[in-house]
């Protein structure tokens, strides 16, 4: 019976061991630091790990060395110019030194909430409405800059301040809603009356490229009409010309007794007919004269001697060939697109 109780007072007392040794376990995690405090006296810092402490009289504070975000509660703040606007932020907070953090101030997370919601009133209320939703980034660096001088002696660094918003409120935003919706209406009608100055430019500058166009083609239609006719009267008199030629070659060999004889005949074509025709033909007594001589009369035939005569063919002139045509239409088209060029340049000079 003895050893029975003996053995219970023995795991009794390992349990015991066990559960104070249990009690005093700690384990600091890699980002953060331990704060060993015993009997109301600090005994100094725990690095991350497994620790041992004294159990029932030594208390350990675990502080969070990572950055921290700190959301800071909407406030109405009355700005420079009397417009009432919500304003909150978002400050990211960074414990630097555990023991301060701890001993120096009672809370740093709420601490800094309240430093930085009256460091921003008094900076919105220095500025003017429009200052703020346009100089956010200043707001911000000021308000790091306050918070950071503030918290240092807490151990806190503040690393990062955003304005998350900015509502004016009531009467004021209705206004600016207005602002905003006639400074679109304005800006719209800026451009639809800048497009239509452009589609206007472009149809003027459209129709006038037009216009030059087709009084540029007219213009080389008339050049190529009037080579044209000029090549058809110039082959129309050559042709006329060589055949007075031939016509004159070949009556080189005729008498007069010919002659009379085509002229009796002619007369002849000239009467036949239904209508009543008088014919006085020129110099009727030569003719008259030939035709007595050529029916029979006793004056002796003489032939008529017809001297050699050599024909000038320069008055003829020369036909103008295929390239000088072509030469002719170039050196057309080229001054036309020369003056077309200098009209442009003179239009944007």
């Amino acid at each position: 019976m003895l050893e029975f109780s003996t053995l219970i007072l023995a795991i009794v007392l390992v349990v015991l061991i066990l559960l104070l040794f249990a009690k005093g376990v700690v384990i600091v995690q890699p980002y953060q630091k331990g704060l060993a405090i015993r009997l109301g006296t600090y005994t100094g810092q725990l690095n991350p790990g497994f620790k041992w402490v004294v159990p029932f009289i030594t208390k350990v504070v675990k502080l969070d060395l990572r950055t921290q975000v700190i959301d800071v509660p909407s406030q109405e703040v009355i700005t420079k110019d009397n417009s009432p606007t919500d304003v909150d932020a978002i400050i990211y907070v960074r414990v630097m030194d555990p023991e301060r953090a701890f001993f120096e101030v009672s809370n740093y997370r709420q601490a800094t909430v309240a430093l930085a919601q009256t460091s921003l009133r008094g900076i919105i209320g220095d500025m003017e409405l429009d200052e703020i939703l346009y100089n956010r980034d200043m707001i911000n660096n000021r308000l790091r800059d306050i918070l950071d001088k503030e918290t240092d002696q807490w151990g806190v660094k503040i690393e990062r301040v955003e304005i998350k918003e900015v509502n004016p409120i009531g009467a004021v935003k209705q206004a600016m809603t207005e602002q905003t919706a006639a400074e679109r209406e304005r800006r719209a009608a800026i451009l639809k009356a800048d497009g239509e100055k452009r589609a206007a430019i472009l149809k003027a500058e459209g129709l006038r490229q037009s216009m030059i166009l087709e009084s540029e083609g007219e213009r080389q239609s008339k050049i190529l009409r009037a080579e044209g006719e000029r090549q058809s009267q110039i082959l129309k008199a050559q042709g006329e010309a060589q055949g007075l030629r031939i016509l004159a070659l070949g009556s080189r060999a005729l008498d007069k007794r010919a002659v009379t004889v085509l002229s009796l005949d002619a007369l002849q074509k000239m009467a036949d007919g239904q209508a009543t025709k008088i014919i006085y033909p020129f110099e009727v007594s030569n003719l008259l004269k030939q035709g007595a001589k050529f029916l029979g009369g006793d004056e002796p035939f003489e032939p008529d001697i017809i001297p050699d005569v050599e024909l000038d063919e320069s008055i003829l002139g020369t036909l103008p060939d295929k390239d000088e045509i072509a030469r002719a239409v170039d050196s057309a088209k080229s001054a036309s697109s020369m003056s077309s060029s200098d009209e442009k340049i003179e239009e944007k000079e």
